[in-house]
């Protein structure tokens, strides 16, 4: 088969199957199960309580500023949906995913209020999912869609933060 088939048989888009917030959501809903923090009704202290919201706030005002970032250069936010655009403006010049650190801060945020240690600590393993399976996958659809724009912009711009 020649390029040019290969290329017309390829999806548009990264290939992500499980949506991020899934993964973020999976690992800290098990991790308050385990801590059972839930069932037995140990909720953290109310300072816990109070930066455990802060954290979830600035997760969710990541999240929603990125978003907002891919609606004004006209893309889509789901990576399982066609990218027609490299969003590097607002957010995007300081973390190529911000959303990503959103969920991640939203995650530790939830569970602190939650007072489930591992249900905190489980971002780890969130992180490392969304590390592997999303974001190689969508490093590797915008490297072959947009070429030397996109390693530019890789060059510049961290990962995380």
């Amino acid at each position: 088969m020649n390029g040019d088939q290969e290329d017309f048989d390829r999806p548009d888009h990264a290939g992500v199957r499980v949506p991020p917030p899934l993964i973020f959501l999976v690992f800290l809903g098990g991790g308050i199960w385990l801590d059972s923090a839930w069932i037995a009704g140990a909720f953290a202290p109310l300072p816990w309580m109070i930066a455990g919201g802060c954290l979830l706030a600035a997760g969710l005002a990541l999240i929603v500023l990125a978003g907002v970032g891919h609606f004004a250069a006209g893309t889509h936010v789901e990576p399982w949906k066609p990218t027609s655009a490299i969003v590097s403006s607002g957010l995007y010049a300081h973390s190529r995913n911000p959303m990503y650190l959103g969920m991640a801060l939203g995650q530790v945020g939830v569970a602190a209020a939650a007072g489930s240690l591992i249900g905190a600590l489980s971002v780890v393993f969130s992180v490392a999912v969304v590390q592997w399976y999303v974001i190689g996958r969508e490093e590797r659809y915008l490297e072959a869609k947009f070429g030397q724009p996109y390693l530019d912009y890789k060059r510049r711009v961290r990962r995380w933060i």
